[in-house]
């Protein structure tokens, strides 16, 4: 036998590389189908083109799933953001509000204290005023204590010169007097001119009341404006008045003959 004869093979054919498979790849009822075929098929090859399907659960619908859940959590994240920045807004807005509310209530507190300060002060000076012209009047109206002083000394003088002289119904001086007469004669020694007779001289001057009474005050028994008896208090709880023709001119102390009223011409 020659040694280049042919020995028949008992070998099988070798089945293409895997790298001669063509790959096909599809999606059928949810799954994933692979086909792999041989890109050449011996023609004495006993078998039949070999078709390889691999079906593999396919992912869509978890992919699906966590998309819609990633969404909504996207969805729920924007949501809280603009939430809140709503709040944010709302707040800041109630903030600027409180703030400008603050200060117009502190600009009117200020205005309203201001309001009353003005007020008080033109009070003050209107009662200042008052209180001025009031002193004014009574310095022109009343004579200075000096004056009055020297006056009811003057008065007191003449009306102690007077004792011991004659009463006699009226008469004016200068030996005797009644009881008007001696009052009336008194007062014109300080510029003072009374009426003539006692019920006149009682409403002569301003009343004022026992327990009040000051030296030159003119004394009444009887009634304001129609009493019989006149007298003129000198101090100490004492008076000085023509009392009858039986006593004449005398001082006397007021409980000897409690007087009615007084009025005040000095």
């Amino acid at each position: 036998m020659s040694p280049n004869a042919l020995i028949p093979s008992h070998r099988k054919p070798r089945r293409p590389s895997a790298s001669s498979r063509a790959l096909r790849a599809g999606v059928t009822g949810g799954f994933l189908t692979l086909a792999v075929t041989g890109a050449t098929v011996p023609a004495n090859a006993a078998e039949k083109p070999v078709s390889e399907t691999q079906e593999m659960p396919t992912i869509t619908t978890a992919l699906a799933t966590s998309a819609t859940k990633s969404a909504d959590t996207a969805e729920q994240v924007a949501f809280n953001y603009e939430r809140q920045a709503l709040q944010d807004s709302a707040f800041s807005k109630a903030a600027k509000a409180a703030e400008k509310d603050k200060a117009e209530a502190v600009k009117k507190a200020k205005a309203e204290a201001k309001k009353k300060a003005e007020e008080a002060r033109k009070a003050k000076e209107a009662a200042q005023a008052r209180a001025s012209r009031s002193s004014e009047r009574s310095t022109l109206s009343a004579p200075s204590s000096s004056s009055a002083t020297g006056s009811t000394a003057t008065l007191v003088s003449f009306l102690k010169a007077q004792l011991g002289k004659a009463y006699v119904l009226g008469a004016t001086g200068s030996s005797a007097y009644d009881c008007s007469g001696l009052t009336q004669a008194a007062f014109k020694q300080v510029g003072i001119d009374l009426p003539r007779v006692s019920q006149d001289q009682s409403t002569a001057g301003k009343q004022v009341g026992l327990d009040n009474l000051q030296v030159g005050d003119v004394l009444y028994w009887g009634s304001a404006g129609s009493a019989y008896h006149v007298g003129v208090y000198v101090g100490g709880g004492k008076f000085i008045g023509a009392q009858n023709s039986s006593t004449g001119i005398v001082e006397r102390p007021l409980d000897y003959d409690m007087p009615t009223g007084a009025v005040r011409v000095l």
